[in-house]
């Protein structure tokens, strides 16, 4: 059996895997930091494979600031943490689908790499806007002034200062481009192929954040710069203009121009009048409409050729100008009557549309006003009303906002939305009002740290601690809520809390070099004496890659706890001494996966006679201990 091993998935040695694959000669051993072989690349070489592509010299365009590799290294490193499930605070916890995630979301979006690869259809976050001044997220590569400064070379090998730092203080620009970098490469890996990107952001980091989404994702994914009414109406103690927007960036996967399974918008809805600009000038009695089948002054010549109208007169298009359609679509159209050459039949081609094709849906504009989208009054009056009058939250989002994204994004049944700048949780208010309009299923995954509440707030005279205990108590009171006004609604009211931690395992049972004469009393157990059986199931969870918001129950059998997840997706007994009965019990159901703990078993016979039980009874379920 092997052992798990009880850490976040690597993405430098998965990238290095990805090479091999295509450039098998570019792989190269070198030595760790413990002195053992490991993969790696050989850069020369690969430059050699891709000489065609290689920029040489100094100039380039590139978008850089101090400490951009630093944060691409950060995103790509392992971390020995896991997630601990917080029963007391969830609600329904057997049978949600819906995560509040405590912790960092740096360190959240790398604990999520394997259970949520590719299977987050909208991503929506609210980070911090860089208003000038150090923010609550400082990763390993945020740097003080006198690095940053090193760094950039602004001061010489004696400390002297090279040149002076300008107004704009380039370095608070360096670590918020830092935060945002490592979270948005982790964030596209668990985006779908048919899935989009929104951010809400003002103007003091658009520009930065428009260039690091353009790499991350590709300039030609870019979809929209969305301009959002915040302001019910304007404030005149605004020293120039009166702010009346904020930006939301709009990205998606893959492009529905360029790939088959990219992002499809989803459509507005329209009521049932006859569309503006549209006429019916023949009476069709199928309730058609029309339009020139004309296209701008560009094409290739399979769209260049003469049509002949019932009257027998040749057409053409005019100078300089295209059919919109290939000949053989063209004839297709015609053969099924959806070609209307005018009322003698000698007219330029029009091609008719059904009514019900017109009314299917409304594009969207790239300005989202605030009759459709909400404002930010809006926003805390819903917050207050909810918390009996409390302004609990600075700055949260109206519902009616992310309601309006989720139809953009085109939420289907059983999608899931990511939050990880949760905040005042308004995604999963949002979430859940969708879920009663559309009658669908929605999940949400929402992450937020648990950042302290001064003292001063009107959350914490109100008894909170941090914003987390705000946030996860507005989910239970919107629920409620919805609940009292939809009184037959099905919607999914509750959501699991987990918490991020420092991983389940006694760090000295992996490192054997690490070993000392003080360090025997912790070798009775690899486990933390702190950690129950449902801290060392979602540890599994993770390493094996499933979701952490399928069903889950637990029996006794024959004195020890069975942990089931999914209905055999995964069965756990973490129990010391297990006795072949619920060993071959557990086996008998055929599960896809087995885990138990390393010392379940009294020796090596032990732990062969269990091997043996599967090979015969379950030959097709993965057996691993912790």
């Amino acid at each position: 059996m092997d052992k798990m091993r009880m850490e976040s998935v690597d993405m430098t040695a998965q990238n290095i895997e990805k090479i091999g694959a295509l450039f098998p000669n570019c792989i190269t051993e070198t030595v760790d930091e413990n002195g053992k072989p490991k993969k790696a690349i050989n850069f020369e070489l690969l430059k050699q494979m891709l000489s065609c592509d290689v920029l040489e010299g100094d100039e380039a365009y590139e978008f850089t600031w101090v400490g951009k590799k630093a944060a691409i290294v950060e995103a790509n490193k392992p971390i020995r943490k896991t997630l601990r499930p917080c029963k007391d605070q969830s609600v329904n916890w057997d049978n949600t689908e819906n995560l509040y995630i405590e912790g960092d979301n740096l360190e959240v979006l790398k604990m999520l790499q394997e259970s949520y690869l590719g299977a987050i259809k909208m991503i929506y976050i609210d980070p911090p806007y860089n208003t000038g001044t150090d923010f609550i997220y400082k990763d390993d590569f945020a740097q003080s002034v006198n690095e940053y400064e090193a760094d950039l070379g602004s001061v010489d090998e004696d400390g002297t200062r090279m040149f002076k730092n300008t107004d704009s203080n380039g370095r608070f620009h360096s670590d918020w481009c830092s935060m945002m970098y490592s979270r948005l490469m982790l964030a596209r890996n668990l985006l779908k192929e048919d899935g989009v990107l929104f951010i809400s952001i003002d103007d003091n980091e658009v520009d930065n954040l428009r260039k690091i989404c353009g790499e991350i994702f590709g300039e030609s994914n870019f979809i929209a710069d969305l301009i959002w009414q915040k302001k019910f109406s304007r404030s005149n103690d605004a020293t120039y203009f009166s702010t009346m927007h904020d930006h939301i960036l709009c990205y998606c996967k893959k492009n529905i121009l360029n790939s088959a399974d990219g992002w499809k918008i989803g459509l507005l809805p329209r009521g049932d009048e006859i569309p503006s600009g549209y006429s019916n000038p023949d009476n069709d009695p199928r309730g058609v409409w029309t339009s020139v089948i004309l296209s701008a002054k560009s094409g290739a010549n399979s769209l260049l050729y003469e049509i002949t109208t019932p009257s027998g007169r040749k057409v053409s298009p005019p100078s300089g100008r295209y059919w919109s359609c290939s000949k053989e679509t063209f004839e297709k159209w015609k053969d099924d009557g959806r070609i209307w050459f005018g009322a003698k039949g000698d007219g330029t081609p029009r091609k008719k549309t059904f009514l019900s094709e017109v009314q299917a849906g409304l594009r969207p504009n790239t300005i989202l006003f605030h009759e459709d989208a909400g404002h930010n009054q809006e926003a805390k009056q819903e917050t207050k009303a909810l918390f009996d009058g409390v302004g609990v939250f600075d700055g949260p989002k109206p519902v009616r906002l992310l309601k309006l994204l989720m139809t953009i994004a085109n939420i289907e049944d059983g999608d899931t939305v990511l939050d990880f700048f949760s905040g005042s949780a308004t995604t999963a208010h949002a979430a859940m009002e969708y879920e009663i309009e559309k009658q669908i299923k929605c999940n949400y995954i929402l992450v937020q740290l648990p950042e302290i509440i001064s003292e001063e707030s009107e959350a914490y005279k109100a008894g909170y601690r941090n914003i987390c205990e705000v946030g996860e108590d507005r989910i239970r009171r919107s629920a409620q809520k919805l609940s009292s006004d939809n009184e037959d609604a099905a919607f999914d009211r509750g959501f699991r809390v987990l918490k991020i931690d420092d991983s389940n395992m006694n760090d000295v049972y992996y490192s054997a070099d690490d070993y000392s004469q003080g360090m025997l009393a912790m070798l009775e157990s690899n486990v933390k004496s702190d950690r129950n059986d449902l801290d060392l199931l979602f540890g599994c969870l993770l390493e094996w890659g499933l979701p952490l918001s399928l069903p889950y129950s637990s029996e006794q059998i024959d004195g020890c706890t069975v942990h089931n997840y999914n209905d055999g997706d995964l069965i756990a007994c973490f129990d010391e001494n297990v006795p072949d009965s619920v060993i071959k019990e557990i086996a008998k159901r055929q599960p896809l996966r087995a885990v138990f703990r390393d010392s379940s078993f009294a020796n090596s016979p032990s732990k062969i006679n269990v091997g043996e039980i599967f090979k015969l009874m379950a030959p097709d379920t993965r057996v691993k201990v912790i």
